[in-house]
């Protein structure tokens, strides 16, 4: 928080500020979110119910850096590895920063830090940890327009950070990568 914003409000990962009389909310934690495509060259997302919107809803795997007990200095990397291995039980045998940017500018300071996971391995199943309930899916490159569409006519609320996903892993729009911009891992 800087000196000229007035907090309204603060919990355990938010807080509520007024600046420039903007309110908006701070995240206390910086936000992961995995891109990452099976050997089998699936999409790997979760299902969870979010309480906010009220809904199951379909979503790239993503956590919070550094907010469990003894992680305060858990870097980026380390935290994309922990969530990815926890939520869908697959290992990556590398991580790379892609782009940070927010995911609701005129609401929240929070910016994701979008990670690409490559060299993948199954080493569990997935689901979480024991405070989610996290349903894992793998779906299918040729087939995951269908598949969403599917999810969406079934009531189903989709992250539109999965089609940031799919737009990179076409022909063109690849984001930026660590090489193009000075990557800062924290």
């Amino acid at each position: 928080m800087t000196k000229n914003n007035q907090l309204l409000y603060s919990g355990d990962y938010l807080a509520l500020a007024r600046r420039d009389g903007w309110e908006y909310v701070v995240r206390r934690h910086p936000v992961v979110v995995l891109i990452a495509w099976t050997p089998a060259d699936e999409l790997l997302l979760v299902e969870q119910y979010r309480t906010p919107v009220g809904r199951r809803t379909i979503e790239l795997p993503a956590g919070l850096t550094g907010d469990e007990p003894g992680q305060s200095s858990e870097s980026l990397l380390q935290a994309a590895a922990r969530e990815l291995e926890e939520e869908t039980g697959w290992r990556a045998g590398r991580l790379r920063r892609l782009m940070r940017c927010p995911t609701s500018a005129g609401l929240s300071d929070e910016e994701v830090e979008f990670i690409e996971a490559t060299d993948l391995v199954r080493i569990g199943s997935g689901g979480g940890d024991a405070s989610e309930d996290i349903v894992v899916h793998a779906i299918d490159r040729a087939r995951i327009d269908d598949w969403l569409r599917e999810r969406y006519r079934a009531g189903l609320a989709l992250d539109p950070k999965i089609h940031t996903a799919l737009y990179w892993a076409g022909l063109s729009g690849q984001p930026p990568g660590e090489d193009d911009k000075q990557a800062e891992d924290g």
